[in-house]
């Protein structure tokens, strides 16, 4: 299936969201910040990314940002998971270079069908 990149300062998140893509056959790489996201988005080119919000070094929305913008990975489309979920975030997400967004607690459901949307393209 697809290498997907989780952006999450959670070991909780990374947990229940690495169980989720691999039982349903994708490969996983970590990253705990908007730094590390950075890099492993760059040298391993991940099909999709799950980016948190909320994370030191470089927030969600930063890394979001730069991703979409380097010619390097503006084709890797990201999807924002995070508890900020008010609309003006989701909005302010989608701005940054983001193709979806979702709060958490994540549905399963959701989750996949934005996956299986973004994969297709």
């Amino acid at each position: 299936m697809a290498l997907i990149l989780i952006a999450d300062d959670s070991p909780t998140e990374v947990y229940v969201l690495q169980k989720l893509l691999e039982k349903n056959g994708h490969d996983v790489l970590i990253a705990e910040d908007g730094i590390q996201a950075v890099d492993k988005a760059t040298s391993q080119q991940p099909d999709l990314i799950l980016m948190d919000v909320v994370m030191p070094n470089l927030n969600g929305f930063q890394a979001t940002r730069k991703l979409s913008k380097a010619s390097e990975t503006s084709h890797i489309p990201i999807i924002i998971v995070s508890s900020k979920n008010q609309e003006t975030d989701k909005m302010w997400g989608l701005r940054q270079g983001a193709k979806g967004y979702l709060g958490k607690p994540v549905a399963e459901e959701a989750l996949f069908d934005q996956i299986n949307a973004l994969l297709k393209d």
